[in-house]
């Protein structure tokens, strides 16, 4: 079991619902949202449509995820029992070399996200537990950095692990999906070390459900295999642990923690993005904000309290993870 802080401990318990689960909404996408919305998408619309977001879900979300480049006029509209995580990292990695590096937000420091009333910061991690040591080391050291900002600042650090491969392109292929689980479950490993001072991971599931026995039209994985590689990686880290939603279907993501709850899989709770909101964004740029809050306030709502059911049957408290 980790030690943590006071201050720490409370900020978890306003990130967390009543039973110590996080119930988490992110809408710290931006190049995503952009694109979603449409190139041509202002600054402006895109603070409304996060602001809507986050004045319709959050009185059903333990906390919302936000971004400081477009988040913070929606961070001032949660609802008052909503905690906030805000993102660090400059959206998308370095494309011009090898290794997905990330980079962090130049106007930005723990500090000046703590300022802002976060309840902890999130920085988001490509990985690939293959890659060459000369590129991973970089990658250790520039997650330390920020897990020694955290702890000085005494803020809850969440890291968000995206893998993948370098040799292959396509992390929906059939290709993938044998290696996914060796991937997502060793870094979990990696980083669950204490010298990074990483709280929380945001992780992916080991599996892509799509070749799951049961559950996609091929079968790569059978069903106790799956339920295998989502147990191994619950015993992976002693860390609390929330799944993402990786932008698969409201339906998908709930089956997909209902089969984590069956292997045994001790999950702390989720961070979801667009299972919950994306259809919403369609809306408000055909229609304008006004249908858009009608689809929040039925659909939207209706995605993030079924999920809450799901959650409220499958997850566990995050805080047996600490003395």
């Amino acid at each position: 079991m980790r030690e943590i802080s006071e201050m720490k401990r409370k900020a978890l318990e306003n990130l967390a619902n009543e039973q110590g689960v996080i119930s988490a909404l992110a809408i710290d996408q931006r190049g995503a949202l952009k694109k979603m919305m449409g190139e041509n998408a202002s600054q402006e619309a895109i603070e409304e449509f996060k602001g809507l977001v986050s004045e319709v879900l959050t009185p059903y979300a333990s906390s919302i995820l936000l971004d400081p480049e477009y988040g913070l006029p929606a961070a001032k509209k949660r609802a008052a029992n909503s905690g906030l995580l805000i993102a660090y990292e400059k959206t998308g990695y370095d494309t011009s070399q090898p290794g997905r590096f990330p980079d962090l937000l130049p106007i930005w420091s723990a500090q000046r996200i703590k300022a802002e009333g976060a309840d902890a910061v999130k920085f988001l991690l490509y990985y690939d537990i293959d890659e060459s040591k000369e590129i991973n080391d970089q990658k250790h050291a520039f997650v330390e950095r920020i897990g020694s900002e955290c702890m000085a600042e005494d803020i809850p650090f969440f890291l968000e692990l995206v893998s993948y491969d370098s040799k292959i392109a396509d992390v929906k292929s059939k290709e993938y999906a044998k290696v996914k689980p060796h991937k997502v479950n060793d870094m979990m490993v990696e980083f669950s070390k204490p010298n990074y001072h990483v709280d929380v991971l945001k992780v992916e599931v080991p599996v892509n459900m799509d070749y799951v026995e049961g559950y996609g039209s091929e079968v790569l994985y059978t069903r106790e295999e799956a339920l295998q590689y989502f147990k191994e990686q619950s015993e992976a880290t002693d860390l609390p642990f929330i799944f993402l939603s990786a932008g698969v279907s409201a339906e998908r993501f709930q089956e997909t923690l209902v089969f984590a709850h069956e292997a045994g899989s001790q999950f702390n709770g989720v961070l979801c993005g667009r299972a919950t909101w994306k259809d919403g964004v369609q809306v408000f740029s055909n229609s304008g904000a006004e249908k858009a809050i009608e689809w929040l306030q039925t659909q939207g709502k209706a995605n993030i309290e079924a999920l809450n059911e799901v959650i409220q049957k499958t997850a566990f408290s995050c805080f047996h993870k600490f003395k």
